[in-house]
């Protein structure tokens, strides 16, 4: 499964919108085994809140890639990896952005009874590095723990 993010609409999406919308980034995956190797569908989310109030336009990508994790209750690569791309987004739409309010939204728990709170201190450095801003974590990352994880079914 492979769905593509058209850069070029999602910027002049937000350019069309008031300087009041709100936007949220957020990434999530799912690992799963093909042929004895181990692969993860990363889900990533550009949330357009219009004027902050009237609703929102979900424009998002799904990406298929290798996922070299060795334990699956402790996730490291596969949850920086979703971070990158979270970042990495943010980096292509940054001036479409402009000084419209954004959020980054990362999947990842900081309570460490949970497995992804393996890397909450670098990935929240990272996003806090590449955007400006830090990021959301759960449980107040709803773009990426219901859009992003919501976007393959929409």
């Amino acid at each position: 499964m492979s769905r593509r993010l058209d850069l070029d609409e999602v910027r002049e999406y937000i350019e069309s919108t008031s300087e009041s919308t709100r936007i949220y980034i957020g990434t999530d995956s799912e690992r799963h085994r093909r042929g004895g190797v181990w692969f993860a569908d990363y889900a990533t989310v550009v949330v357009v809140h219009i004027d902050g109030n009237r609703g929102a336009k979900v424009f998002g990508e799904i990406t298929t890639e290798r996922d070299y994790d060795q334990s699956k209750d402790r996730p490291k690569i596969r949850l920086m990896t979703e971070v990158q791309k979270a970042a990495s987004l943010y980096l292509d739409l940054a001036e479409a952005i402009g000084d419209r309010k954004f959020e980054v939204h990362i999947d990842i728990n900081p309570d460490f009874k949970y497995g992804s709170s393996c890397v909450v201190n670098e990935a929240m450095g990272y996003i806090k590095g590449m955007t400006g801003v830090t990021p959301k974590v759960k449980p107040s990352a709803w773009a990426a723990s219901i859009a992003a994880d919501k976007f393959p079914s929409l």
